[in-house]
């Protein structure tokens, strides 16, 4: 008889916890998901919803984005969330970012089997009837999609409860946690595998294992907003500013002309990191952002200048006016030693963390990845 009551514990309901708890649910395996507070409320339902695979740099992090784009189709057809599979457009602005799309497309692309098409001219022009025409080229990234975070994740629980039989204490915090077991303000619990994902919070759960990561936090500013005029925009949006963010980009020769351009012509974008994302919500209106801002604790102060400097990049490259409805914060972690970390701290405890902001992009494959490891490969 199995002395565990369950197969695999997972501490926090966020993409990553939920993406371990599915891995394993679809294997036929026993799990419980463990989440301090009442819903979701992390960095996974505060983010843009983009789950991008043009912008992943090459090697494991377009290999875990590339995978997770089907599992992304799987759980929007079975969960009952909506995905825009139109793709991202990012837009060139200057004559820097034009010759870094165009370097991008024919060799990186090619090279590493990025889906992208490069617009200029009439392809350009006929893009929503002409609306973004003053830009000078557009990379359209084929593979990359879209989904509302605040009403997807909710569904995505709701399936895992009720298709899979995943168990799910929330408003229950985790406050021990060791090789097979788990302390939580509901009671013990007894696991062949506890893991650990609990976001930016590196202090509550293996705080030592997680210190000598030398982790930080990154807090976003992010908006929501109406276009003043009938824009239904289908694709997310970026500019040549994500190109020297992205690691798809930020390396290649052609990105240093871009941060030439930014140092000598809005140095305020730099020093705040503000970089353009624009993600269409099913009800017509936009999530825009954002700006960057590291540190071991989050400020809970926002700066207007900030949003001002983000509406009016968002509005030059809509070409349109926009309204804000909602404004709010994201945090994540961030600064790790790689993009994410899974920490093997003794047989049948790990944790794995996110240290960037992808984790909607690699998060469903990285949880299929160290379900395997921990009970094998599964068809």
């Amino acid at each position: 008889m199995n002395r565990y009551e369950s197969d695999l514990l997972v501490v926090g309901a966020g993409i990553l916890g939920l993406s371990h708890a599915y891995a394993a649910a679809r294997r036929g395996l026993k799990v419980r998901v463990f989440e301090r507070s009442a819903s979701p409320i992390g960095a996974s339902v505060r983010n843009f919803g983009q789950a991008l695979v043009t912008g992943q740099p090459p090697g494991i992090m377009l290999d875990l984005a590339k995978a997770s784009r089907g599992i992304w189709a799987n759980w929007s057809a079975r969960a009952g969330f909506e995905l825009k599979r139109n793709g991202s457009l990012l837009f060139a602005r200057t004559e820097a970012e034009e010759n870094l799309l165009a370097a991008f497309s024919t060799g990186r692309a090619t090279e590493h089997g990025y889906r992208v098409e490069l617009l200029r001219g009439k392809p350009l022009d006929d893009l929503y009837g002409g609306r973004f025409s003053h830009h000078r080229a557009a990379l359209h990234g084929i593979d990359d999609q879209q989904l509302y975070s605040r009403e997807a994740i909710p569904k995505l629980v709701d399936y895992l409860q009720r298709e899979l039989g995943v168990e799910f204490h929330f408003s229950t915090l985790v406050n021990g946690v060791e090789p097979g077991k788990l302390q939580s303000t509901a009671g013990p619990f007894r696991g062949q595998q506890v893991v650990v994902c609990s976001g930016h919070d590196y202090l509550t759960l293996l705080a030592e294992a997680m210190a000598a990561l030398k982790p930080q936090v990154c807090r976003l500013q992010m908006l929501r907003a109406r276009p003043v005029s009938n824009l239904n925009l289908q694709h997310s949006v970026l500019t040549g500013l994500s190109c020297v963010h992205y690691g798809a980009f930020a390396d290649l020769p052609e990105a240093a002309a871009i941060r030439h351009e930014i140092e000598r012509d809005s140095p305020h974008l730099e020093t705040h990191g503000i970089h353009l994302l624009i993600s269409p919500t099913p009800y017509g209106d936009l999530i825009i952002g954002d700006s960057h801002e590291y540190g071991v604790d989050a400020s809970p102060f926002n700066a207007e200048q900030v949003d001002q400097w983000m509406l009016e990049l968002a509005q030059d490259t809509l070409g349109c006016n926009i309204q804000v409805i909602e404004r709010w914060q994201g945090v994540y972690g961030a600064k790790g030693p790689q993009p994410f970390s899974r920490l093997n701290i003794a047989p049948g405890l790990s944790a794995t963390l996110m240290h960037s902001g992808v984790g909607m992009s690699v998060g469903p494959a990285l949880g299929e990845q160290a379900v395997a490891d921990m009970f094998g490969a599964f068809a």
